[in-house]
């Protein structure tokens, strides 16, 4: 009976002791283990992959293009495998010769099929610089997308732009002329990732972006309601308050990894993190950077172009003020 009674007793014990063993396991990992944000920041950081150098990779070339003078077209046609993300009607309506209509949700598996560097097209150049930062963080460094997107290729095609610039801000109450707010320090996003490996974490997080397509916020909805949204103005500092900006919207410019400028963007998921400029590109660029990062970061359509483009201050990259419609040719 006491053998009996001492084999039961260690049947009782054995549960126990294993759930023990495998509770200190997993502290002892949980506590040695790297954040999976600090892995992908070191990765992209030592690869050369901090956001400034997604604006401008090594080479010297900025995230956008703009659009030939026509004696200059076919030097130009030749040099990029050209992908156009507006949808099927609108591409057999009118296109630029040789482009290939992909969707966004391809992209990368187009940017693995190219044999020469990217230029991506869409209707005002927002999505595609959206796009383009998303494949150049993926490994193709030398995409680009071109500028005012077929809005600016030809007068045909400029009704997303022509429709879209606008005046909200002009006598709005949420349009300040003050000095920026100082700028808090916060902790870092929390990403989930089963990889440890930094490479493997940046694959998975902009194919995870990708996916979710294009995260913007129209002007209308940030100027009624400033406070619900975590703004970032990437004006000079001049042109935040010469042009003026959305009340309380912050300035952290440059925002990058390596200065940890990026620490005074807010992390919190519900935070949702706006970013803006004159016109809505190079915020796109900004928003798919901070996705992939781990923000709950969006765009504000048309930048300045779409809330106060009338500003007499606001000149350079102003929609119908220093650029406009080229008359390049168009297929169908």
């Amino acid at each position: 009976m006491k053998r009996i009674s001492l084999y039961l007793v260690g049947l009782l014990l054995l549960p126990s002791l294993l759930f023990t063993s495998c509770d200190r396991g997993d502290d002892i990992v949980d506590s040695e283990s790297t954040p999976a944000f600090t892995l992908l920041k070191d990765h992209m950081m030592a690869n050369g992959l901090d956001v400034n150098n997604i604006d401008t990779n090594a080479d010297g070339e900025k995230f956008v293009v703009g659009a030939p003078a026509e004696a200059d077209l076919d030097a130009f046609l030749a040099k990029y495998t050209i992908i156009d993300i507006r949808n099927n009607t609108d591409f057999l309506a009118n296109h630029i010769q040789g482009a290939k209509n992909v969707a966004f949700a391809d992209i990368l598996t187009e940017g693995a099929a190219a044999t020469k560097p990217i230029l991506v097209v869409c209707y005002t150049g927002q999505t595609a610089c959206y796009a383009t930062a998303l494949m150049r963080l993926y490994g193709y460094s030398h995409t680009r997308a071109l500028k005012w997107g077929m809005s600016g290729w030809n007068a045909a095609t400029a009704g997303p732009w022509n429709n879209n610039i606008g005046n909200a801000a002009d006598g709005n109450a949420n349009w300040s002329y003050d000095a920026a707010p100082a700028n808090n320090v916060f902790s870092d996003p929390v990403i989930s990732s089963f990889s440890t490996d930094g490479a493997q974490i940046l694959k998975d997080r902009v194919e995870q972006v990708v996916a979710g397509g294009f995260k913007t916020v129209t002007s209308a909805d940030v100027l009624a309601s400033p406070s619900g949204y975590f703004i970032n103005n990437y004006f000079s500092e001049a042109d935040y308050i010469g042009f003026g900006h959305i009340d309380g919207a912050h300035r952290i410019l440059p925002l990058t990894l390596a200065d940890n400028s990026y620490l005074g963007l807010d992390p919190d998921p519900n935070a949702k993190v706006v970013s803006y400029c004159y016109t809505g590109q190079t915020s796109a660029v900004l928003t798919a950077c901070l996705r992939v990062l781990g923000y709950d970061a969006y765009s504000l359509l048309f930048g300045m172009n779409g809330m106060f483009n009338s500003n007499t201050a606001f000149t350079s990259n102003q929609w119908g003020g220093d650029s406009n419609s080229k008359n390049l040719p168009l297929v169908n």
